[in-house]
């Protein structure tokens, strides 16, 4: 063997074993610093899962309120539309009136 492909040969089983370190570090939540060293990230205990976990139902909950707030705000049955409804139909009733009184007079 001469030593180019020694050379090689170890060339290419390091940089194998620096593609695994990097898979494995990434897996564990491992990152590198500007010198190569390895900086721990904060790790995800029992309790921040569950903290978490509360919060996502908690959000997924007031989504769901959200939703309901607004169709009871854009529903037509709400107290104020049927309000709207009812004026409106007084006022094309009065409008109607003098129209009627007209016809009365004309007979």
């Amino acid at each position: 063997m001469s030593f180019w492909t020694a050379a090689v040969i170890i060339v290419a089983i390091w940089g194998l074993v620096q593609i695994y370190s990097r898979r494995h570090d990434r897996e564990l939540g491992v990152a590198r610093d500007q010198d190569g060293n390895p900086v721990f990230g904060p790790r995800a205990d029992a309790q921040t899962m569950a903290v978490l976990e509360e919060a996502t139902a908690e959000i997924a909950n007031l989504r769901e309120r959200v939703k309901v707030l607004e169709r009871i705000a854009t529903d037509a049955n709400t107290g104020d539309a049927r309000e709207r409804a009812r004026i409106a139909a007084e006022i094309e009733a009065l409008r109607a009136l003098p129209a009627a009184i007209k016809e009365e007079q004309a007979q």
